[in-house]
């Protein structure tokens, strides 16, 4: 019994020591939101902290309304040039991808045969000319043989038959120079159409036929170009509007779908409906001066239906959806936040019109939407401009209460370090303390 004040002096000299170990740490910790405590959260933003929101302000502004598609653009004009009759290709004058203008020569064919065959046609028609004038002179004597009744009339009726029947062979004759002469100029194969050649199918040296599907080369008009394009079928009446006061103007989007590429106007609304799809097709035509468009290329297209005049509008990102409706943050003059439903008629990537609920000049949130309710106190640190993206990543501002920055973030491993190291110090206290404890009690047993 005398060991047992031993064994209580060692247990409190364990405690004690496990306090001393675990008290610098547990003074550095923050404290731990209990279910009765009332300490703050570790990390967690004061209440009173005003939240860093980006804003922007209303305005008013013409915006035009736009209807989207998806269209192929298609040479104005494609032609494959044949020959149009057999022979040897002797010569090939242009170069591919070279834009030729209208009747040049492209490529010759040996003419030798055909050249032939116009000469003979002409030599034939001089045969028949001197037998024309031949015919007529001896028409003449016959009509004056015939006044004297030197000769009956039935010789002078043959003998004007027979002027007659010379004088169609003469023009027979000047009908099959002018097919010869056609034929002959077949040997010149020339550009029908301006524009630009494609790839050569063929080179100088082989026999090529009006028969040949391949072609000598394709040429094709890309400047102006069209885009034919297909746009819902319930756009038909704001189109037919829109047409009957003239050429709705049309613009090709790059490939960022943000740049313009060319600007041109609709030329026709097809007919019919496709009944497959519900959509009607439109055909516009380019300028294509910088050639920005190439003929079976998809592009995408933006057709100006109508202007809406000086409405409110605002960012995009500033418009919030929740089960009411949608709605906005109105920022007040005491730097408090106002929650606002709104209504938005028309919507974009950027631009929202507001048809109620919001007027001209009013500051609105655009970010920052996270910690942000009805009536909270928020610091502004930065307004945009509408319809203008952020010119640099947003990046939140360091906060004035314990918010999670770098330091906090150190500072929160470091303490989580201690208390670590403390409740380690505390278990080696309470396991050393427990065995004393428990040998004492065995000798004192005995």
């Amino acid at each position: 019994m005398r060991l047992k004040p031993i064994a209580i002096v060692l247990v409190g000299l364990a405690v004690v020591a496990a306090a001393v170990t675990y008290w610098p740490a547990w003074q550095s910790a923050p404290q731990q939101q209990g279910k009765f405590g009332k300490g703050k959260r570790f990390g967690a933003p004061d209440s009173t902290d005003p939240v860093p929101v980006r804003a922007a302000i209303a305005q008013r502004a013409d915006v035009p309304v736009y209807l989207d598609g998806v269209g192929t653009a298609r040479a104005l004009n494609t032609v494959l040039v044949k020959p149009q009759v057999e022979g040897k290709l002797i010569s090939i004058s242009f170069t591919e991808g070279q834009d030729v203008p209208r009747g040049y020569v492209l490529a010759k064919i040996d003419p030798t045969t055909y050249q032939a065959q116009y000469d003979q046609a002409v030599a034939t028609k001089a045969q028949h000319e001197a037998q024309l004038a031949n015919a007529r002179l001896d028409l003449e004597r016959y009509m004056r043989l015939a006044a004297t009744n030197a000769i009956n009339k039935q010789q002078v009726d043959t003998q004007r038959a027979m002027v007659a029947q010379l004088e169609a062979q003469v023009r027979a004759d000047q009908a099959v120079i002018d097919n010869a002469r056609a034929i002959l100029s077949y040997t010149d194969i020339v550009a029908p159409i301006a524009g630009r050649t494609g790839i050569r199918q063929v080179d100088e040296g082989n026999i090529v036929r009006a028969s040949d599907t391949t072609g000598i080369v394709t040429i094709t008009e890309i400047k102006p170009i069209s885009v034919l394009f297909n746009l819902p079928q319930q756009s038909l009446p704001e189109l037919n509007r829109g047409m009957a006061e003239g050429p709705l103007p049309v613009d090709a989007m790059g490939p960022d779908g943000r740049t313009v590429a060319d600007s041109g106007k609709v030329q026709v609304i097809d007919n019919q409906v496709d009944p497959t799809t519900g959509t009607v097709r439109l055909k516009a035509e380019f300028p294509n001066a910088n050639l920005q468009l190439w003929p079976g290329q998809f592009v995408n297209v933006r057709l100006l239906i109508d202007t809406l005049r000086q409405v409110v509008v605002v960012p995009t990102s500033a418009v919030q959806r929740g089960p009411t409706g949608t709605f906005v943050f109105i920022v007040d003059e005491d730097s408090t936040v106002n929650m606002r439903r709104v209504t938005i008629s028309r919507q974009d990537d950027v631009r929202a019109v507001v048809a109620e609920g919001l007027e001209s000049g009013e500051r609105l949130v655009t970010s920052g939407f996270a910690r942000l309710a009805d009536k909270a106190l928020v610091e502004v640190t930065s307004t945009e401009e509408v319809g203008q993206p952020p010119a640099l990543p947003m990046v939140e501002p360091r906060r004035k209460g314990r918010g999670r920055t770098g330091a906090d973030k150190g500072g929160a491993k470091k303490g989580a370090a201690q208390k670590g190291a403390a409740d380690k110090a505390g278990e080696k206290g309470k396991k050393k303390g427990a065995s004393t404890q428990g040998s004492g009690a065995t000798s004192a047993t005995p």
